[in-house]
């Protein structure tokens, strides 16, 4: 659906709703397509992952080569 500028914004609540129904809108200016009101996509991790923790610690430490403790660590599966 296409529609100008004038339109979308008296029609803005009702647009929202064809939207979350998956359809998209597009806005014109003067007859040109402009703006394109589509779903947004999921903001969350996949499954939860990285969920209540951060992914990479704070600093700037964590890219530091491992030790040779942390390497026979990683190597052994602990």
């Amino acid at each position: 659906m296409q529609l100008n500028v004038h339109d979308a914004k008296t029609q803005l609540s009702r647009l929202l709703e064809m939207v979350e129904q998956g359809e998209t809108v597009t806005i014109a200016r003067h007859g040109k397509p402009v703006a394109d009101l589509i779903q947004t996509r999921s903001s969350s991790f996949p499954l939860g992952a990285g969920r209540g923790s951060q992914l990479v610690p704070p600093g700037d430490a964590w890219w530091q080569p491992m030790t040779d403790h942390e390497a026979e660590d990683w190597i052994d599966g602990k």
